[in-house]
């Protein structure tokens, strides 16, 4: 079994490694983990950090396309390089890769397809109140649109089945976060939310900024609603 553990990075080159050297590569039994890293387009070195702490590949853009088209790219990846299941973590140390094997107990055990490290289950540790609300109004929003609780619709620690993997589309560019879940779950893949511990990062800044964030991310979940479920990514 091989397991990928990809992470989309833009301008994380004092992150990077520090999450990379922190993936457990052995917890499982027969299975393989390899590091991939989706290079946006970083002008800090973010590439050659990578590399120095171990990942196994590294793929860079020319130029930075946004965080959707990164997670696009690595679900691609993953399947090209012949992942039975991939795991998708942020490069800004937010994220606990320790609790990778976690994340993806329930795809290993055969009991979901799509699961999600959830804070709000877990633990968050520094996330300032206006960035609280805005995550707990975007995951209400997607409860609503799929009729079903969902804890964390914002994580960045992501597992997948081979065939979310490859049925999965991301409708735009600029974020996956909401598109993403949308479009598996109604597609009828299985999801879960798994509790993780988070801490908000004390190096590098966060692309997201309220405004522009929901008047691209809105847009984009009117578009994957509108869309058939299934079918290839209309970007392609």
């Amino acid at each position: 079994m091989k397991i990928i553990v990809f992470l989309p990075a833009h301008n994380e080159a004092l992150n990077i490694g520090g999450v990379i050297s922190r993936i457990p590569r052995r917890f499982r039994p027969g299975a393989e983990v390899e590091v991939l890293v989706i290079d946006d387009g970083s002008t800090d070195g973010t590439a050659d950090a990578a590399r120095r702490a171990g990942a196994d590949h590294v793929v860079s853009f020319p130029s930075n396309r946004g965080l959707g088209a990164a997670v696009r790219e690595g679900l691609k990846l993953c399947c090209e390089l012949g992942a039975d299941i991939g795991l998708m973590i942020d490069a800004d140390n937010e994220y606990p890769p320790e609790q990778i094997p976690d994340v993806l107990a329930p795809i290993l055990d055969g009991t979901a397809d799509y699961t999600m490290g959830s804070r709000f289950k877990g633990n968050i540790w520094g996330m300032t109140l206006t960035r609280r609300l805005g995550n707990y109004a975007f995951t209400f929003l997607q409860s609503l649109l799929l009729r079903r609780w969902i804890w964390d619709g914002q994580s960045g620690m992501r597992g997948f089945s081979r065939r979310a993997m490859l049925a999965a589309r991301i409708v735009h560019d600029y974020n996956y976060a909401q598109v993403l879940t949308l479009n598996l779950v109604r597609q009828g893949f299985r999801m879960m939310e798994v509790p993780i511990h988070y801490r908000v990062r004390t190096q590098g800044e966060s692309f997201i900024k309220f405004r522009a964030y929901v008047s691209r991310v809105l847009p984009a979940i009117w578009r994957e609603l509108r869309l058939p479920a299934r079918g290839s990514d209309p970007r392609k």
